[in-house]
């Protein structure tokens, strides 16, 4: 079916569709909550003989080892719970990772997603690293995240485009600098294991361009006077050939107004969790940069494409709804 509407026509997805996408979902929750847990029994418990007495030893995922004591009533039930509630995990694990690929085949075949699948490989690239909470994905692939929780797909050139804007939220600066110090790497080569032909364009030290022509622009808020957790210039590691984060004027109201999380589908069935704007915050930003006089003609009219598209999701086909029925269970 399709929903026209101030030269916005919207596809609903077929039933088979619809409820293919929503059997999928829930398996793909259940594996987010199986990967927390997992999570929680990262590395292992041993016990070690020293001085004629055994000792358990806290063995961490980085290699480092911490004594809990010597044996003791305690210290076995300690073990036995561990051991037991690693090896229930680790199964539960891996039986959601062989039901999520019978669904991402499932997926592939009803033609479910339409998602890039750069663009999902690149959000799944972000959570292994656990670097997804400090992004926002903005600009034109939030609308994917917003259609698929109506159920249509907008049928405009309003979706068209061959790059991705990361917002990353320098608000919480230090957390995502110990993270990317921990993880000994640049962002540009977790985007790499993506797709090894990704490389910082010379002029614009903010963007990675992949051999098909695909971009990855790492955008941030202006920087705050006196927020010495905000820097500016901001490289996004310490390797010399990583990300400049470019400020954008609208990163603070973006930041401001929220996120929305979805799970999205890729053409080749692959699933992948978007943290984007809040719709509402998405509408009026769009609607405000669509109206700027010194903004290009192109992008003017297609911000005001776009808001118009979201607008639409709002308020006739459920989006508004969602946003309320999530904001209640929050």
């Amino acid at each position: 079916m399709t929903i026209e509407h101030e030269n916005v026509n919207l596809v609903e997805l077929s039933e088979a569709q619809t409820r293919q996408y929503i059997d999928a979902e829930s398996a793909w929750r259940a594996l987010q909550d199986a990967r927390l847990a997992a999570a929680e029994v990262r590395g292992s418990m041993m016990w070690r003989r020293q001085n004629g007495r055994r000792y358990l030893i806290r063995v961490a995922a980085t290699g480092g080892q911490t004594s809990l004591g010597p044996a003791s009533p305690e210290n076995e039930q300690i073990y036995e719970r561990f051991m037991a509630r690693k090896t229930s995990v680790q199964a539960r694990q891996s039986q959601l990772l062989e039901v999520l690929q019978q669904h991402i085949r499932l997926n592939r075949a009803l033609r479910v997603g339409r998602v890039p699948n750069v663009v999902a490989d690149t959000l799944n690239a972000l959570a292994r690293a656990g670097l997804q909470n400090h992004f926002l994905t903005v600009g034109t692939h939030a609308l994917y995240a917003y259609e698929t929780a109506c159920g249509v797909r907008v049928q405009t050139e309003a979706t068209a485009t061959q790059d991705i804007d990361l917002l990353l939220d320098t608000r919480k600066y230090l957390q995502f600098a110990s993270t990317m110090q921990r993880l000994d790497t640049s962002l540009l080569s977790i985007f790499q294991k993506v797709d090894k032909t990704f490389v910082l364009r010379e002029d614009q030290k903010y963007t990675a361009v992949n051999a098909s022509g695909f971009e990855i622009d790492v955008i941030r808020r202006s920087a705050q006077t006196g927020a010495g957790t905000d820097p500016h210039p901001l490289r996004v590691s310490a390797f010399e050939d990583d990300f400049w984060a470019v400020q954008v004027s609208s990163g603070q109201a973006l930041l401001d107004g929220g996120r929305f999380s979805q799970m999205v589908v890729a053409t080749n069935g692959n699933m992948a969790t978007m943290h984007a704007p809040a719709p509402e915050s998405f509408v009026r930003i769009k609607t405000a940069l669509g109206q700027q006089r010194d903004r290009d003609p192109l992008k003017s009219r297609k911000d005001s494409l776009q808001a118009r598209v979201v607008t639409q999701l709002l308020d006739h086909c459920g989006l508004r709804q969602v946003v309320n029925a999530r904001t209640k269970l929050t």
